[in-house]
């Protein structure tokens, strides 16, 4: 499974899909633990509400993929067409300097960044200029941006459909979403190549700390 969503998006992309729909499913469980009387809590209101908010936002995110996608492709065909349009090479090389700045990557020495986009741009003047339409590919990463921002509500709703005090409930919801936080944290460090407790302490606590600012604000 990891390498069909690597195949489909890239992993700071999933990782924060799964974040984001962490996030937004330990705000329903924490906010119902701390803004509502466990005892008369409905806990299959609140299943449903849980289910019901991450499809939703599994949805949105998934259109709002789709349009990124199409919008960054068409840019890029925009810069093709502009580049075949120019009327000497220094305009070019200019437009493909602002497009590809290697600012913020690896440093590199001045001829090779000027190597890097002279190649950039004798491949994109030979470049077709038709606008770009949705693909394959593009959907199934949504499909695939859906699941995962809907699959997180699963780990809350176990502890919710299996242990019948509401409070019990609750704190083991919370527990195992925070303990995913921290997951998700070291996992993100092993692409950036932090040392994992750093990952999991910083993403864990941002997480943390954006779920108690959504409860506060009534998310």
């Amino acid at each position: 499974m990891p390498n069909l969503i690597d195949r489909y998006l890239d992993p700071s992309e999933s990782l924060l899909e799964i974040l984001f729909g962490l996030v937004m499913a330990l705000t329903m469980t924490a906010g119902a633990r701390l803004l509502s009387e466990p005892a008369t809590l409905d806990l299959s209101e609140l299943m449903l509400a849980l289910i019901g908010c991450n499809v939703a936002w599994g949805v949105i995110d998934a259109v709002f993929y789709l349009m990124g996608s199409l919008f960054n492709r068409n840019r890029r065909v925009r810069l093709v067409r502009r580049l075949q349009a120019a009327t000497s090479d220094d305009q070019a090389i200019a437009l493909v300097r602002d497009e590809f700045d290697l600012r913020g990557e690896p440093p590199t020495r001045p001829e090779d960044s000027a190597a890097f986009h002279r190649a950039l741009l004798e491949l994109l003047r030979h470049a077709g200029s038709e606008r770009a339409h949705f693909t394959r590919h593009e959907f199934i990463a949504a499909g695939i941006v859906l699941l995962l921002v809907s699959a997180t509500a699963i780990p809350g709703l176990i502890p919710l459909l299996l242990v019948g005090d509401s409070d019990t409930a609750l704190r083991l919801a919370n527990a195992v979403q925070v303990v995913l936080l921290f997951a998700i944290g070291y996992r993100w460090a092993r692409y950036s190549g932090a040392p994992g407790w750093r990952g999991a302490l910083i993403v864990g606590t941002l997480g943390i700390g954006l779920v108690l600012v959504a409860v506060a604000l009534g998310g």
